[in-house]
């Protein structure tokens, strides 16, 4: 009988709330971004990361910023953090290469994301929408599936899978390869600073690869199809689109959101999680 190991489950989960809670007004801001520039999104309101806090409570209030924070509390790490475990163990490796680590990370993301792309498309709708989309979260959800369909409900899923494989595929293993290399040289021990630079490094690393995917990801999540055909046909149309019409920066809108929000996110979350694993029990 396999022996079932619960708590990466139970410590990712609670790691990424903690995460989730402590840098979501930051992710909202890099939705608001992503989504300018577009035909329905034509005016500019907002200038960067901080004049879009700043404007979104003084206009929405406070709560706005935490606009789809219940959803955005998903099964998405929890299953990251199994996957990731379990793709460790069946390749057998005790002593895992780069290699290793880059395909047990683009394995687990990419399932993860595609598992939990309905809450994905949920979060998006509501950060980018904030008051306009009312109700519950379950009335949402019936309603993306009774007007959209199933497909409204995995609405860019593809992007969010290769955003996911992106990311992943390059923070954990710079994750593990920077905490490694620290321990090694002896310039500190498996302490909180060790953790604090290793994910501070990941978060770079994944924001610098992952933000032109994580643009067109954004966009197609936002957009409802009711009839015609979708404004983005897919990640490379949707790239090739935004290139043309914006310009190559716009490839990287919101990127200091996506950075400043993933360097805490890590660092938040790789030590709650590092720390949980401490316990006894």
């Amino acid at each position: 009988m396999v022996n079932l190991n619960w708590k990466p489950f139970i410590y990712g989960g609670m790691a990424s709330i903690v995460a989730e809670f402590g840098t979501f007004p930051i992710d909202l801001t890099k939705t608001r971004l992503q989504v300018q520039g577009q035909s329905q999104y034509t005016e500019v309101r907002y200038r960067g990361m901080f004049h879009a806090l700043f404007r979104i409570g003084q206009e929405e209030g406070i709560r706005a910023l935490y606009s789809g924070y219940a959803v955005g509390i998903s099964i998405y790490e929890s299953l990251n953090i199994c996957l990731n475990n379990d793709a460790n163990f069946v390749s057998g490796f005790a002593d895992e290469t780069m290699i290793i680590n880059v395909f047990c990370g683009v394995v687990s993301g990419v399932m993860s994301s595609m598992l939990a792309n309905p809450t994905d498309v949920l979060k998006i709708r509501m950060q980018a929408q904030g008051s306009l989309l009312q109700g519950s979260m379950m009335s949402n959800f019936i309603n993306i599936y009774q007007t959209e369909g199933t497909r409204g409900l995995w609405r860019g899923v593809i992007p969010t899978a290769q955003r996911a494989a992106i990311v992943v595929g390059v923070e954990l293993p710079v994750y593990d390869i920077t905490k490694k290399h620290l321990l090694r040289s002896g310039l500190m021990g498996d302490t909180i600073l060790a953790h604090f630079i290793s994910s501070f490094t990941c978060g770079l690393a994944g924001a610098l690869a992952s933000n032109p995917v994580d643009v067109v990801r954004t966009r197609m999540m936002n957009q409802r199809v009711l009839s015609g055909s979708p404004m983005y046909k897919g990640t490379l149309d949707g790239l090739m689109q935004t290139w043309r019409n914006e310009g190559f920066f716009a490839l990287y809108k919101g990127f200091w959101p996506n950075w400043l929000r993933l360097g805490p996110w890590n660092i938040i979350f790789f030590i709650t999680f590092e720390q949980l694993k401490k316990l006894p029990f």
